[in-house]
């Protein structure tokens, strides 16, 4: 018995599907998708195959596409031989509360890469590919695998070489998968690229695959894409779409320049990250499409603007407050810098390790008011302590570092100052509280 085979009778599967018994008929007379079998009573047969079709389409409307656009895309993609319908999976096996068979072959996958065994990290991606299709390994191993390390080397748990040997072993992978990719069948070409500063770019990659592997021909900058030439680079491709991706509140800041500057070239802008998973209302921030958080929709998003797209979001407007205070605080961003690592309450840390706290802590506070908003930096307030753990210095050097902080910019900035000060100020009233 195979998917094809009818089995099912129509009010089986107007309850699986959520349609009405009109609507189904009406699809079957008008788009001629649908050609049930008939049982000697005159009873209409459905597959499973019909079933999942159905159910593929009426996703399809949920997120935006006309029932005509949705079967035009299925016919089109049926003719080149790349079904839509879910392909045939090994059932996820639970093995825990809450875990599945590709969860633990993830914990498996990064335990090899934590001991640099190559031959094992692959063996066992070998083993997953064999599983289901490409696009989940990828999103659920390669892609969560990945984020699980960043987060380990931010705890010190991970060492910077464990990171890129996992780092390099999924690029590897990711890269066979795209070389292996069929040639494009849709007009028009997608522009792919990282703003300025942001070097993480897997995620930008991942979603390179997912849309060449749909049909589309898509250019690949890669990470930390300079807009110094950008314009060049836009004339010479013509595409339809630039897709870009930021992890950090600094290449979210440097994503909003580079959103007003495609902008200003006259081509759409879609957009995603971990940052903004992380602080949702920075997606009122960016002038653009937001992709969304989960990764497997994007290929369908961008489906649906490249046919009928919605209206650019743009972003809000930022305070001319905040605005003068951001260019005050650029003027003098190195003499506050100089100021902190001359402070004596903190000499207990190496100047080495000031200089990365005051140059990080810095960017961070400009990035945020590039944002319009200060407050923003309440999301990095772990950024402190995790790099203190990376150090192995006491929290104590928290609130000795925001106090000499705090100095420098009453000193330097005056009244221009007083969104950072304010901010600093609740920090370290805030760890004073929690001591008492």
């Amino acid at each position: 018995m195979t998917n094809d085979t009818p089995l099912y009778n129509l009010k089986a599967v107007v309850k699986e599907v959520g349609l009405s018994p009109a609507t189904l008929r009406a699809w079957e007379h008008r788009y001629g998708l649908l050609k049930p079998e008939r049982t000697p009573g005159g009873h209409r047969l459905y597959s499973r195959q019909d079933i999942e079709m159905l159910k593929w389409l009426v996703e399809r409307q949920k997120e935006g596409l006309s029932i005509s656009r949705a079967v035009e895309l299925w016919n089109r993609r049926s003719e080149e031989g790349l079904s839509l319908t879910p392909q045939p999976t090994v059932p996820m096996m639970q093995t825990g509360e809450g875990d599945t068979m590709l969860g633990e072959l993830r914990e498996q996958w990064l335990a090899a890469c934590m001991e640099f065994d190559d031959l094992k990290a692959n063996r066992i991606l070998d083993q997953a590919f064999s599983l289901t299709d490409s696009e989940t390994i990828c999103s659920e191993i390669l892609q969560k695998g990945l984020a699980q390390v960043g987060v380990g080397w931010y705890n010190s748990k991970v060492s910077v070489q464990q990171e890129h040997f996992a780092s390099a072993i999924a690029r590897r992978r990711l890269d066979a998968l795209l070389a292996a990719t069929p040639t494009s069948t849709h007009k028009g070409n997608i522009l792919a690229a990282c703003p300025p500063g942001e070097e993480h770019d897997f995620v930008l990659l991942l979603v390179t695959y997912l849309l060449k592997r749909n049909g589309w021909e898509v250019v690949y900058l890669g990470a930390n894409v300079p807009l110094n030439d950008l314009d060049h680079t836009i004339r010479a491709t013509s595409p339809i779409l630039v897709i870009s991706t930021a992890q950090m509140l600094t290449s979210a800041a440097a994503l909003k320049q580079m959103a007003e500057f495609v902008a200003s070239q006259g081509v759409p802008l879609a957009y995603g990250g971990g940052i903004f998973t992380h602080i949702p209302e920075l997606t009122k921030r960016i002038t653009g499409h937001y992709l969304g958080s989960d990764i497997n929709n994007v290929t369908l998003i961008v489906e649906r603007l490249t046919s009928n797209p919605d209206p650019v979001t743009q972003a809000l407007p930022i305070s001319t407050e905040i605005i003068q205070a951001l260019g005050k605080f650029e003027e003098k961003k190195s003499v506050i810098i100089d100021f902190v690592a001359s402070m004596t309450e903190i000499v207990m840390i190496k100047p080495a390790h000031l200089q990365i706290a005051n140059d990080q802590f810095s960017r961070l506070v400009a990035s945020a008011l590039a944002l319009g908003d200060v407050h923003y930096l309440d999301h990095s307030t772990g950024w402190l302590a995790g790099l203190l753990g990376n150090f192995g210095l006491p929290t104590s050097f928290a609130w000795q570092f925001y106090t000499a902080y705090r100095l420098a910019v009453d000193h330097y900035m005056g009244v221009d100052g007083v969104f950072i000060h304010d901010w600093l100020t609740g920090q370290i009233n805030a760890w004073h509280a929690d001591k008492e």
